[in-house]
């Protein structure tokens, strides 16, 4: 069944089933890098709830989760340059295999100093995975381990990712009207 194209959106960048496959692949390639070993996955919120979610079910190994919820956006389409943690981890990364879920890997800032920080804490390994990667707009040097897609420089919506708190719940991703942020 063909989704119902939101209003505010130009167009679907990738359905629901695109993203779904897309999900299950990393899931098989991640099982593999950690088979018989403990990974602690590290989820970002807000953006990543719905990819951690799927994530983590298609991950057949051992694992634990943990989430972490840091801002460099607010109500804006772009970053400040200025992370800050909301939410720190509960659980101690010390010599534990730690996989960072994001959703989107867009300027790197936040992601570049969030591992700095979590490599302060001693961890065996760090490794990121991301939903989507916009490589054009990367102004920190950090790469993901794990890339789901390649996206163009726009402002996507849906799957988790948001505008203003809105469009999170669409099963689908995106291209926002850029009406609708231009106001």
């Amino acid at each position: 069944m063909k989704e119902l194209l939101h209003p505010d959106l130009e167009y679907v960048l990738y359905t629901k089933e695109e993203i779904a496959r897309r999900v299950e692949v990393l899931g098989e390639m991640i099982t593999q890098e950690y088979r018989g070993k403990e990974l602690l996955c590290v989820g970002i919120l807000k953006g990543a709830v719905v990819f951690y979610a799927d994530l983590i079910r298609a991950i057949r190994c051992e694992l634990a989760t943990d989430f972490m919820a840091v801002s460099s956006y607010g109500a804006s389409t772009q970053t400040s340059g200025t992370v800050r943690i909301v939410k720190d981890l509960n659980e101690d990364i010390a010599g534990r295999d730690v996989l960072i879920v994001e959703d989107i890997l867009d300027t790197g800032l936040t992601l570049h100093y969030l591992r700095r920080l979590l490599m302060e804490r001693n961890p065996a390994s760090i490794r990121i995975c991301t939903l989507f990667d916009k490589r054009e707009r990367r102004a920190a040097d950090i790469q993901a381990d794990y890339v789901g897609f390649q996206i163009p420089d726009a402002f996507i919506v849906g799957y988790g990712l948001d505008y203003a708190e809105k469009y999170r719940n669409l099963p689908y991703v995106g291209i926002l009207s850029s009406r609708v942020y231009a106001k």
